[in-house]
């Protein structure tokens, strides 16, 4: 019997990191002219203040490109380094071909696998381990991963329960080869017998039905053609329900990850949760009992919930302002639709 060859064997670790944050700001007085609240209101609950929308012309594709363009220049790599694109994000508005493909043919990639992964909040995290994976079997040499939305697209400005909630952006890393460990064991899981607690108010198929259908799908931005589109598939979550599985369940899930790594919460220099809701980060930091020395990312304040890209931008601020020294250990964790959820200790760039 022939005998395969089998690819060597290496460890994996986070090279660079890059971030796209939209230039435009909508702070909570401009939301409150949509739905009504009050900035007092909005802040409490949430912790936000404001968060960023792209342009109507800008697509999850050209801010993943950007993103993307940046974790690679802050390698020191360019797109032929890259043997494989992964980008999480729930807001692709195609169902093929995949948005990892274009945005690997931008970035001179090609003809680097490429691929996209559903799975909500968790979904960069979820990246994490596919490609720290690819990088350890030998499959790949370096991995760009990127979790990107444009969750404007689908956030009903009249919903009083998400329309404060959802904002843009794209985030990512390259894994790449290390001596070293640089990407601890990921603890993930799901739960689709609580699927409707997040998830979209119709399906595309529903759409195609409507009556309004038509005047949706060519509009410039279809959220603006008014309480006329019947069927459009918006974001919606049942507010509490989520809360509460998110602060009683994701704690247990990151100390699991942590004890997978062998790590303690006292050697973390930096807790970059998914950036769901202030108040779970507080709980889970309570939880998880970590010391002031570690730094909590907030970049929910300033960027709202952007799901899939959420965990990377926070911890491309983090690396930028200096919170996050290098070599650094940072506890991740993503939850959210699914529901779903993926966490991992890594080491930073």
């Amino acid at each position: 019997m022939t005998a395969l060859t089998a690819a060597p064997t290496r460890e994996a670790r986070i090279l660079g990191v890059g971030a796209h944050r939209p230039p435009r700001v909508i702070d909570n007085e401009e939301v409150c002219t949509w739905i009504d609240s009050s900035d007092e209101w909005i802040q409490q609950r949430t912790g936000i203040r404001t968060r960023r929308w792209a342009a109507p012309d800008v697509s999850v594709v050209d801010m993943s490109e950007d993103a993307g363009a940046k974790a690679l220049a802050a390698a020191g790599l360019t797109g032929s380094d890259v043997d494989a694109v992964v980008l999480a994000t729930v807001s692709y508005p195609f169902q093929t071909p995949a948005a990892a493909a274009v945005v690997a043919h931008r970035l001179g990639a090609t003809p680097a696998a490429a691929f996209d992964v559903s799975a909500g909040c968790a979904g960069f995290c979820h990246g994490v381990a596919l490609g720290s994976d690819l990088v350890r079997g030998g499959t790949a040499r370096n991995v760009l991963v990127i979790g990107a939305e444009k969750l404007s697209d689908f956030t009903d400005q009249h919903d009083r329960s998400t329309a404060f909630l959802f904002a843009d952006g794209a985030g990512a890393v390259v894994i790449g080869a290390s001596d070293e460990p640089g990407i601890g064991p990921t603890v993930w899981g799901s739960d689709g017998g609580q699927a409707d607690l997040i998830k979209s108010k119709f399906s595309w198929l529903d759409l195609r039905s409507s009556p309004t259908g038509d005047a949706a799908l060519a509009a410039e931005d279809p959220t603006e053609v008014g309480e006329d589109v019947e069927r459009w598939p918006f974001l919606e979550q049942q507010g509490q329900s989520v809360f509460r599985w998110a602060v009683w369940q994701m704690a247990p899930v990151a100390q699991a990850a942590m004890d997978a790594a062998g790590v303690r919460a006292e050697d973390l220099d930096v807790f970059v949760a998914h950036q769901a809701n202030g108040r779970i980060i507080d709980a889970m930091v309570k939880q998880l009992k970590l010391p002031e020395s570690v730094h909590v990312a907030r970049d929910i304040v300033d960027m709202g919930n952007t799901s899939a890209a959420s965990v990377p931008l926070a911890m491309e601020r983090a690396v930028a302002d200096g919170h996050a020294p290098s070599g650094g250990l940072a506890l991740l964790i993503g939850y959210g639709a699914g529901l779903s959820y993926a966490a991992q200790v890594v080491r930073l760039p």
